[in-house]
């Protein structure tokens, strides 16, 4: 199911490449003729204009200007691993993961041993960010508020004592997870899509016995607190849906909805390359319960390159016309080849089937 591709160029300025976020590319989304994009080294958003075959002009958005982080320091990595656009609002999501210390090849004696002990998190890491979009000097651009359907719709976030691990702390099937860093197989928020007053979240980890998690919310703003995110009880009065995927044993990269579709990037939940595939989860929309996903409700659409080592598929996006779709996808690790001389890095444009 390999297809044959194209490129584009993301041309980066000097302080995202500084920050290495064009090396670290971890989430996508198409906006008109605009691309939004976000690496996991920083706390900010990208934005980029098309301009023929290219998308150049960035532009850097801090989170921290619009809503109030919960890390000490606000420009301490957020770890952004999903964009989705929809309505008046950007979304963003943190991976709410942990991470484990590396061993790198100078460490020597008892300090390889001891740096791989170390688990640690960050505070920024467990947000979900809400920003309100609205044309500013002919481009989409966050705003602190828009008037949207007659109502203000303030920039918002869901963290601190209400953020998702803490949500999750009792569930049976999640809760054990949440001490383990997310490259081990523990909990890891990598993908975000919004359909109406529904957001899904995909898990990279953890994957159950070869099935994957998404979890669907409805989030709304705190009327005490237009700056902060509650979150509305489904009908059994918990505040979240967990739904089950049969993908392979492969976790979930990134998410894009599809009219009522959800296109899944997968890829494994371990610090492994491959194998990458994109999958369609036929009417996610209309999930009136959770479900279970078993492959009859699932297609596989296209298996992604992958390098050995680099070449990590992180995000997706479709640009064109209904009719004429294409998938973007942006790399983590990205090959060397797809950095290009004149300072570009260069994402896949995908044939959809």
């Amino acid at each position: 199911m390999t297809t044959n591709h194209t490129t584009i160029r993301l041309y980066l300025g000097e302080r995202s490449r500084a920050a290495t976020t064009h090396t670290n590319l971890s989430a996508v989304r198409a906006d008109g003729r605009v691309l939004w994009v976000a690496g996991d080294e920083t706390a900010t958003v990208e934005r980029l204009v098309r301009d023929g075959d290219s998308y150049t002009d960035e532009t850097t958005f801090r989170l921290a200007d619009f809503v109030p982080l919960p890390g000490a320091d606000a420009d301490a990595e957020a770890d952004i691993e999903g964009l989705a656009r929809s309505g008046p609002y950007l979304w963003a999501v943190g991976s709410h993961s942990l991470r484990r210390k590396q061993i790198k090849p100078h460490h020597a004696g008892s300090k390889p041993l001891k740096r791989l002990a170390r688990v640690e998190g960050q505070d920024n890491r467990q947000v979900l960010v809400r920003l309100p979009i609205a044309e500013v000097a002919g481009l989409p651009s966050p705003v602190p508020s828009v008037q949207w359907h007659g109502r203000e719709e303030r920039a918002a976030v869901l963290s601190g004592a209400d953020n998702l691990r803490a949500l999750l702390a009792h569930d049976p099937h999640l809760a054990p997870f949440l001490a383990i860093p997310g490259k081990d197989n523990g909990l890891d928020i990598e993908g975000i899509a919004v359909h109406g007053e529904r957001v899904y979240l995909g898990l990279r980890g953890p994957v159950l016995r070869g099935w994957a998690f998404v979890l669907e919310l409805r989030p709304y703003t705190d009327p005490a607190e237009p700056q902060r995110l509650r979150l509305r009880p489904f009908d059994d009065g918990l505040l979240y849906r967990k739904h089950v995927l049969a993908l392979d044993g492969l976790g979930i990269r990134d998410m894009c909805p599809d009219g009522n579709d959800l296109l899944l990037l997968t890829g494994p939940s371990m610090d492994l390359d491959g194998p990458v595939r994109l999958y369609r989860w036929h009417h996610a929309a209309h999930a009136a319960a959770p479900q279970v996903i078993r492959p009859a409700d699932l297609s596989r659409e296209l298996d992604l390159p992958y390098g050995d080592g680099d070449d990590h598929a992180e995000g997706i996006t479709l640009i064109g016309e209904p009719g004429a779709r294409r998938l973007l996808v942006v790399y983590d690790s990205p090959a060397r080849y797809r950095l290009t001389d004149d300072g570009a890095v260069l994402a896949d444009v995908v044939k959809m089937p």
